[in-house]
């Protein structure tokens, strides 16, 4: 049996309500680290010449794994990201292939907040990528949450237009909680960062 154009249309919008939002946020994820941002190495490769040296820190080789884990001003970030995730799930390894590369060790493959590290670790690759190119320094705690209460806010009204509002509490109920007992009071005036699932 051929499938006319209303079975593709209708195939297709299927296809897209069983799309996750993280996934989407996977996607992106991926695309950030390897095709917009270019380490020095693989620049020196691309022109034939200049500096392969990380432009952030003391001069180490400026590969994938040290702009994006390594080097010294972006740790501070993801040992502030681990620290949430301590209080998410004790367990996860200090393991650069969980955030770069999305691999799990087996015993993590299947656990419940496997979503919402999703979006820590890709808020965590934003707030690294926008100062690619700036003046060395070290990206604060804040700039990453705003990353991370913008993803929650996307994911939400995405949740309300589906009607998943309770798959969508599942996955950020817990972190949400988390990242607004790090705040202060004005913190949370000043960013506007309110719950949006218990309204508070």
């Amino acid at each position: 049996k051929t499938n006319g154009p209303e079975d593709i249309y209708a195939a297709n919008k299927d296809k897209e309500k069983k799309t996750s939002t993280s996934l989407i946020i996977r996607e992106m994820q991926i695309e950030t680290t390897m095709r917009y941002h270019l380490t020095p190495v693989r620049m020196v490769i691309i022109k034939k010449s200049g500096n392969h040296r990380c432009c952030r820190c003391c001069g180490e080789i400026g590969m994938l794994l040290h702009c994006w884990w390594e080097c010294k001003l972006v740790q501070p970030l993801w040992k502030t990201v681990w620290r949430f995730l301590k209080d998410l799930e004790p367990e996860i390894p200090f393991d650069p292939a969980i955030p770069l590369l999305g691999i799990y060790p087996k015993e993590y493959k299947s656990f419940c907040y496997k979503d919402t590290c999703t979006c820590m670790f890709t808020a965590a690759l934003f707030t690294i990528a926008k100062s690619w190119n700036q003046q060395p320094k070290c990206p604060s705690m804040i700039e990453w949450i705003k990353e991370m209460w913008y993803i929650y806010t996307m994911e939400y009204y995405e949740a309300i237009k589906r009607n998943e509002i309770m798959s969508f509490a599942g996955t950020w109920m817990k972190l949400e909680a988390i990242i607004l007992s790090k705040l202060t009071q004005e913190q949370k005036t000043r960013h506007c960062m309110f719950s949006l699932i218990s309204g508070r």
